[in-house]
This record gives C-alpha cells, sequence and structure tokens, in this order.
C-alpha cells in the first residue's frame, strides 16, 4: 500500500487543554512595537552640539537572558560545547571554520572493534553499537587540552584527547547503555553530568586518573515521589548557578542544588541536596491519552525565568522557577498539549517563541489536527499556538524525533520518514525539502551558514545556507559506518561525531 505523506501548513486557534476546530487564517499582533526618538535640536557655529550619554543597560537579573539564544553558554568560565546544543535555550551549535575538504582524522576505538552492547526494551534484547539517539558528546578545554566525553552503547561515558582520539582518563563503566549527550560544568568546576539506562543520573569527577561518581540519584528513589514510564535519563542536564535541572524518563522533573566546592586535597568535591522534584504529568493528560507513557526523554530548556520541557505524552510545560533560589516551589505558568510524544528538546528564539517537533504514532485527533512541528508564544497561554507542520503517513511512525534548529530567518527539521525540512520560522511555510536515506533523528548543526545533517546510511551532509530564500545547495558528503542519529559537535574547525556502526569519528580537513 502506499504511503501518503502530508506535509502542510496549519495556523491555529487554540484554547488551552482542550481541542479546537481548525481555522482557516489566524492573525498574529507583533510582539514588540516601533517607535521614534523625536528630539529638537539647535546648533551655532560658535558651540559643538550637545552630547547625550546612552544608559547603560542592566545585566539580566533572572536565570536566562532570552537575548543569549544562539550564543554560547551564558556566563560559562569553562570553554566549549558544554551540554546539548550549546546552552540553555538549546540553540548554539559550536565554533567553525567549517571543513572544505573532511576526511575521517581519527575513529575510535582503534582497529576493527566497536563499542557495543546487549540491552533490553519492549522489542526484546538485542546488541546495540556506536552512540544513538541524541548522543551529542561535548567538548571543552581543560588542563590546557582539548577534551571530548560521550556515552556510548558499550555501557561506558568516555574521554578523548579531541587532537587525536586517545583516552584521556579510563571510560567510566555504567550498568546499561549510556545514550543521552554528557553535560560538562560551565563554572569551570572538573564535573561532568550524564544518566545511563541503569536506572542512575551520575556527577563524575574528571580531575583524578579515573572518572570518579561523586554522587547518583536512582530514577526509582522513594524520595522523588510517584513516577509513572521508565527509568532512563536521556536529556542533557542544565547547571545554572550551582544548580542542576534534569527530567528523567520515570516522568518527573527534577532541580538539585549541587554544592560544589574543593576539598582540602584540592579535589572537587559536592554535597548534592534535591530541592524540587514534580511529576510531569497531570491527570488530565492520562485521561485523554489513556496510557501512561509520559516520560521526560528531551533536554529541558531555560529562558528567562522559565523552566520548559516536554513529555511523551505531548504535553509543553512551563514552570516559573523565579523565587527558586529563594527557597519558593516552582510553579506552572504554560500548558499546551500537542497530542503525541514529544522526544526532541524545545528549542527558544530569542523572542522567547518555543518550536517543538513531536511525533506521529497515537494517531489522535489531537495530534492530527495541530500538527508535528509546532510553534508556540507562552506569552499568550490561552492561545499559544503560532502555526504548525502536518508530517503523517498513512500507516507506521512518522514526525520528528531530532531536534529542529535555528538560524536566521529559517528551521530546520529532520523527520523521521527522511525529509530535511526547511521552514520559515515567521509563517510556517516549507521553503524546500530534501529526502535522505531515513530516519534522520540527528538535530541538525548550523555554523557559519553551514547545515551539517547524517542520514541513516552513514553519509554525513554539508549543506551552504547562507542565502535562506533557496534550496540550500550541498558543499560535501563524508561517508561513516552505520546509521547517524547522534548530533556532531563542531568545535574550531573539527567535526565529532558517533555512529550505529561501532566508532566515534573526528572529520575535518588534513
Amino acid at each position: 500500500m502506499a504511503i501518503a505523506l502530508v506535509i502542510s501548513a496549519v495556523w491555529w486557534t487554540v484554547a488551552p487543554n482542550s481541542q479546537r476546530a481548525i481555522t482557516d487564517t489566524a492573525t498574529i499582533a507583533p510582539l514588540t512595537g516601533t517607535g521614534t526618538d523625536a528630539r529638537s535640536t539647535s546648533s551655532t557655529t560658535s558651540a559643538p552640539p550637545a552630547t547625550t550619554a546612552v544608559p547603560t543597560k542592566p545585566p539580566f537579573a533572572g536565570w536566562v537572558n532570552p537575548a543569549s539564544a544562539g550564543a554560547p553558554f551564558p556566563k560559562a568560565t569553562t570553554n566549549g560545547l558544554i551540554t546539548f546544543r550549546g546552552n540553555p535555550t538549546r540553540s548554539y551549535y559550536g565554533t567553525g571554520p567549517i571543513p572544505t575538504k573532511p576526511k575521517v582524522l581519527w575513529s575510535y576505538p582503534k582497529g576493527n572493534g566497536g563499542m557495543c552492547g546487549s540491552s533490553s526494551d519492549t522489542d526484546g534484547e538485542q546488541t546495540w553499537c556506536g552512540t544513538g539517539w541524541n548522543g551529542q558528546p561535548s567538548v571543552w578545554d581543560y588542563n590546557g587540552k582539548t577534551w571530548l566525553a560521550f556515552g556510548a552503547y558499550d555501557y561506558r561515558v568516555h574521554f578523548l584527547n579531541a587532537t587525536d582520539g586517545s583516552d584521556m582518563i579510563p571510560a567510566l563503566n555504567t550498568g546499561d547503555l549510556a545514550k543521552g549527550t554528557v553535560s560538562v560544568d560551565p563554572d569551570g568546576f572538573p564535573l561532568l553530568y550524564h544518566g545511563s539506562r541503569d536506572n542512575y543520573l551520575r556527577i563524575v569527577a574528571f580531575d583524578r586518573a579515573e572518572p570518579t561518581v561523586l554522587w547518583k540519584l536512582n530514577a526509582n528513589d522513594p524520595a522523588l515521589g510517584p513516577t509513572l514510564w521508565n527509568d532512563d535519563w536521556d536529556g542533557s542536564p542544565l547547571i545554572i548557578d550551582d544548580y542542576l535541572f534534569e527530567g528523567g524518563e520515570n516522568s518527573r522533573i527534577n532541580v538539585v542544588k549541587l554544592n560544589r566546592s574543593y576539598g582540602a586535597d584540592g579535589k572537587v568535591k559536592v554535597d548534592p541536596k534535591i530541592v524540587w522534584s514534580a511529576a510531569g504529568w497531570d491527570n488530565e493528560l492520562l485521561q485523554y491519552i489513556t496510557d501512561q507513557q509520559v516520560s521526560i526523554e528531551n533536554s529541558v530548556a531555560i529562558s528567562g525565568n522559565t523552566l520548559y520541557f516536554a513529555n511523551s505524552g505531548g504535553l509543553v510545560q512551563g514552570w516559573d522557577i523565579s523565587g527558586l533560589k529563594d527557597g519558593a516551589t516552582p510553579t506552572r505558568t504554560f500548558r499546551f498539549w500537542a497530542g503525541d510524544d514529544i522526544d526532541a528538546s524545545i528549542v527558544i528564539d530569542d523572542e522567547g517563541f518555543l518550536y517543538v517537533g513531536s511525533e506521529w504514532e497515537r494517531y489522535n485527533d489531537r495530534s492530527r489536527d495541530v500538527g508535528q512541528i509546532i510553534k508556540l508564544d507562552p506569552r499568550k497561554p490561552d492561545n499559544p499556538l503560532v502555526w504548525g507542520i502536518k508530517n503523517q503517513v498513512a500507516e507506521g511512525k512518522s514526525g520528528v524525533w531530532g531536534t529542529p534548529g535555528l538560524y536566521k530567518d529559517m528551521l530546520y527539521v529532520p523527520t523521521n520518514g527522511g525529509e530535511l525540512l526547511g521552514v520559515d520560522r515567521a509563517t510556517g511555510n516549507v521553503r524546500w525539502r530534501k529526502k535522505l536515506p531515513g530516519p534522520l533523528w540527528q538535530s541538525p548543526v548550523i555554523i557559519d551558514g553551514v547545515l551539517i545533517q547524517g542520514d541513516c546510511s552513514g553519509v554525513l551532509h554539508a549543506y551552504d545556507v547562507r542565502d535562506t530564500t533557496i534550496d540550500p545547495p550541498q558543499l560535501w558528503s563524508v561517508q561513516l559506518t552505520g546509521c547517524i542519529e547522534s548530533t556532531p559537535a563542531v568545535w574550531n574547525g573539527r567535526i565529532y561525531v558517533g555512529a550505529r556502526g561501532g566508532k566515534f569519528y573526528a572529520i575535518g580537513d588534513s
């Protein structure tokens, strides 16, 4: 039977927590006004014009300045790409220049072997190799060298020298697949934060001869409160002002006060305290979806004083954390139900708009109507949907697993069906689409006008997107081994990425 793929722009009027009929048009009011500064001036030939002091804008007083979208991690003293998509709004990709004649410079591990392990899921036990979704490595400078760290399907977190792929310190063994993106401390503490499929979220010190677990949190810890669905940690933690923010497949959202310091021996230490943990679901959601698949698999995002995340039930949420440091309990200020599983991380632009990718696997009316690629305005909680794009097939799963990417006036979205879409982020119109071997689970990376996208035949593509009005031409491609599900890290002219064939690669010019 032929599979009918539907991709169309949808304009909506939506009341919170309910389904509404689709409308033909919508009028989006401008969010900011324009004005003129009219001054009356006079001059003479005998005196220079008076000068007026320009007032200094005070520093942003909240958690994350919305204007930092697209920039490196704000206020970080650690130099690097240190969490999934680089910053709290999940909108920073690294540094160029992008290679022009790329080749594989080294691969890890050396020789014919790969990073593989056995694990069980709903399909039974199977062997998994390499790195998978979302799997972006972190890369940073420490003690005069550039380090790489990533979790792999051999149950380990690896610490490599970015120059030659050698081990900086031995790998950290966990009890199951390690597939989420590791986060490195932004404030210069030699700490790494990472979860595994073995139930544990870990804080790891790398200032010793071997990586040392200083603290770990079990997803099934009764102290967290009621849990649903699973016990993995896929999301990349955010660390801001000594607080850790993380959601888990146990369907809870958590905040941990780290209390980082150094001991008398000069080694880093922590004294973590869970300051807040809340259910990432509500009864209304469970009633609508009629199951308990509400895990939080994406990486949380923060803009202003709001913590954003979504879950496998399709619930997008924003929580006010403005009073957290003073002991206030976060409160939910934004709720939008997209209808289906959201594994992709929410991306936030400098105006505070949310870009969300959802899957098409429940086949319900809400998901059918809202679409799988949506733009939300959380400042309009009663009517937040700016536009939506449908990505639905008649049979099987479709939609979005990879996190969309922002660049200039565009949103780039990979789909499970193998299409890479270029979307006008103001209107929701699809300007162009490219068909690649799918599924496309790697999140696109855009640096210096070049978009990097891997496909499931193991090819890493580079496209010239400097002119956003045209279908971008391909600049080059590099063949790797195995499906590319992991998101690359680009740093100082090199591309670092793992693939499902079992290897991790450094790619650059000779």
